[in-house]
């Protein structure tokens, strides 16, 4: 019997995604890792890990966003365990400034990317009866944010997509579910000044900033629970929100 396991990790490249690469080739799985535009610096992140943890990886350079690019991912793809929906951008600015480019770049890349995943990950998992699905979610998902409409309406809709996949994947065994991370000291807070991110920290009851490796614990922690668990979007904030 093949104990190995297969891992999806989009938006693998940095920060929260390559955490997790990291642990989860730890652990002796392979990856599948995406990325859309750090080519080099994911390709590095693939050979540091095969040549560390004797893994197989697999690179692919593309956007999530697009349906046809995410089809001939999995056409090179014959088994998959776990898939984790990582990758996100953000604006942050007035709605009313907002250009309908810009609304669709962030609900495609958040929220539709994981329409593209989960379409084509789910019948890998059926054929064996089992595996688990973590979407990467926002506390701002939960409650929303003032000038971060759109992205607070993809993790929104991810929080939503979860929690009706998970029912309707139940019954054969595969599980789905959310985490819902507060102030993540990644890239994505390069928009803000230092002013702006010692006021954030100061809203933080622990006083600072998760890390990258305390969100891949997280979903590592998912990934290896009971699959009974399914269907939960699951927050860590700091005691934040």
């Amino acid at each position: 019997m093949n104990n190995e396991k297969y891992a999806m990790i989009t938006g693998a490249s940095r920060g929260i995604g390559a955490a997790l690469a990291r642990k989860m080739a730890s652990k002796g799985i392979h990856l599948y890792l995406i990325c859309q535009s750090s080519e080099e610096k994911l390709r590095s992140l693939a050979a540091e890990l095969e040549d560390a943890h004797h893994i197989k990886t697999q690179v692919f350079i593309g956007d999530v966003g697009d349906h046809a690019f995410i089809a001939s991912c999995f056409a090179k793809i014959e088994r998959l365990d776990y898939l984790i929906n990582n990758a996100g951008i953000s604006y942050v600015g007035l709605l009313q400034d907002m250009t309908k480019e810009e609304w669709d770049s962030v609900l495609t890349t958040n929220l539709t990317s994981c329409f593209h995943t989960c379409k084509y990950a789910i019948p890998l998992m059926l054929a064996r009866k089992e595996g688990r699905i973590v979407n990467v979610s926002s506390v701002w998902g939960n409650v929303g944010a003032s000038t971060e409409v759109a992205y607070s309406a993809s993790k929104g809709g991810i929080n939503a997509f979860t929690k009706a996949l998970a029912k309707e994947l139940a019954p054969s065994g595969i599980s789905v579910n959310a985490a819902a991370f507060g102030a993540i000291d990644t890239d994505m807070n390069k928009c803000f000044s230092q002013e702006d991110i010692d006021a954030l920290k100061d809203e933080i009851p622990m006083g600072r900033m998760g890390t990258c490796e305390e969100a891949a614990s997280l979903i590592m922690h998912i990934l290896e629970s009971p699959v009974y668990l399914t269907g939960q979007v699951i927050t860590m904030d700091g005691g934040w929100i």
